[in-house]
């Protein structure tokens, strides 16, 4: 679901409801000290869970010790986001 590639977090799989659970634990197992970056460019499918994928993943980057940035959100993601009013908490790459 989430591979590490060239210092960053590859999300490979649809962020779906069907997906967000896996998503958020997998996420939370990658986050190591630092910075971390999500990248979503492999992503052709996502819905409104993904915005509560990147929250979670937020958090748990908080108790890490993590830092975390998202790139190359899906458009339909950015504009959930926008429109649920939660677009200034996440952190572009």
């Amino acid at each position: 679901m989430i591979e590490r590639q060239e210092g960053r977090l590859l999300v490979k799989a649809p962020l779906t409801m069907a997906n967000a659970g896996g998503l958020l634990d997998a996420g939370r197992s990658a986050l190591q000290a630092g910075e971390v970056v999500f990248d979503f460019s492999a992503v052709d499918e996502a819905d409104s869970s993904a915005i509560a994928v990147m929250l979670g993943w937020l958090r748990a980057a908080g108790a890490a010790g993590a830092h975390v940035k998202f790139a190359h959100i899906p458009a339909g993601v950015r504009s959930l986001a926008e429109l649920y009013g939660v677009a200034d908490l996440l952190p572009l790459a």
